[in-house]
């Protein structure tokens, strides 16, 4: 009498099949925990640098090196990161770059993010971009027959007062 059953070849054939299924799944979960863990210290980076320029333009008279270089925590991490830079060609404004890297100072490795800006010391005093009536939409050729503040430089106008007119608003609309 014959019985039924799995000879000894077809499980260890099961158990490959098997093997090489949960291996193949465990690489494509670790390749996707280490890009999401890549994707988190790139972003942090980014916040960094973009934190690290703000800082840079908030303090516009530290002008007088070329580079400068600080380590930072962040998110329970030490990060460092180092600022450059750049002449352009202008001579009061000059191009900012932060490279950002994961670690202290002595770790190698290549930046995780670089954030470049630019830094003018001519900069406009604050509250000076309300003499231009941005309401009106004058377009670059009527500024450059007009003048800046949109009148002709031949003959200076004074500044018009704008009409404001407001309509009440009915708080019961029913009762109309």
């Amino acid at each position: 009498m014959r019985q039924r059953g799995f000879t000894l070849v077809e499980v260890l054939v099961a158990l490959v099949v098997v093997a090489i299924g949960l291996a193949a799944l465990m690489l494509a979960v670790s390749g996707t925990a280490r890009t999401s863990g890549y994707l988190r210290d790139k972003a942090i980076a980014q916040w960094i640098g973009l934190n690290r320029l703000t800082e840079v333009r908030l303090n516009t008279n530290k002008f007088g090196t070329n580079t400068d270089a600080s380590e930072v925590t962040f998110a329970n991490r030490t990060w460092h990161y180092d600022t450059r830079y750049f002449d352009t060609q202008f001579t009061s404004m000059k191009r900012v770059a932060v490279r950002v890297y994961a670690g202290d100072k002595k770790t190698k490795g290549g930046p995780l993010a670089e954030v470049a800006g630019y830094l003018s010391t001519s900069l406009s005093p604050p509250g000076t971009s309300n003499a231009t009536d941005w309401t009106t939409g004058t377009s670059l050729a009527t500024l450059n027959a007009n003048g800046p503040n949109g009148t002709n430089p031949a003959t200076p106008t004074p500044a018009a007062t704008p009409q404001v007119t407001t309509t009440p608003i009915n708080p019961n609309p029913t009762s109309q």
